[in-house]
């Protein structure tokens, strides 16, 4: 499923919903200009190997974060950062939304590295910003659970749905489980346990994290 937009305005600018994104596609565009082998250098530099928990090498799940491995892998997590970053950090404030973001992004990559120790795979390196946006997702939805998503379901690309935000991150949640089930750690690919960790991290931040406002009202806008 494609989150197009979704109905719930924002009281401020979401500016750091827009800095990590231009970080994000500024670094791509760094990594896209090296040579075959220098990005392979620089990915194992700063793509977090599972063994990189062990030895405490913490300041790689940080770059880790900000780096993708091809267009289609940076589109996807920026679509899904825009629809339901923006909303969070809105909820949180910005100083809030920035150590959200991180600490997801943490519990995204200690999941996943500590599945594939266990599963014996050492040197494949994570990256991509998905973790800390599960973490968004889930604080989302918790936030918003009846917002409204436009969405695209494929192969229907020319048909927008209206789903509510509970069912589309409840089936995205389910959707990760299952192929988690179903893959191999020791493959590469999608991250799968990484979105797992990343999620409940930021369904158990929010909770500490968010502090209502005294009287909160969402504003639900109509979808056109």
């Amino acid at each position: 499923m494609i989150p197009i937009k979704d109905n719930i305005p924002t009281n401020k600018p979401p500016v750091l919903t827009v800095s990590f994104i231009l970080i994000n596609v500024l670094i791509f565009f760094y990594e896209v200009s090296l040579p075959e082998l220098e990005l392979i250098r620089f990915i194992h530099q700063f793509g977090l190997l599972p063994v990189d928990i062990i030895y405490l090498n913490w300041e790689k799940i940080l770059t880790s974060m900000f780096l993708h491995g091809s267009f289609a892998h940076l589109f996807g997590n920026m679509l899904f950062l825009w629809i339901f970053g923006n909303n969070v950090e809105d909820a949180l404030g910005r100083f809030k939304f920035v150590i959200f973001y991180i600490l997801s992004g943490v519990g995204a990559a200690v999941t996943q590295s500590f599945i594939s120790l266990a599963f014996g795979n050492i040197s494949t390196p994570m990256i991509g910003a998905s973790g800390a946006i599960s973490g968004i997702m889930a604080a989302y939805v918790k936030l918003y659970p009846e917002a409204r998503i436009l969405t695209i379901i494929p192969p229907f690309f020319f048909f927008g749905f209206i789903l509510p935000a509970w069912f589309f991150v409840g089936y995205w949640f389910l959707i990760q489980v299952l192929f988690a089930v179903a893959t191999p750690p020791t493959v590469g690919g999608v991250a799968w346990y990484a979105h797992i960790g990343g999620f409940i991290t930021g369904w158990i931040l929010i909770n500490i994290m968010y502090t209502p406002k005294k009287a909160k009202i969402v504003h639900y806008s109509v979808i056109r």
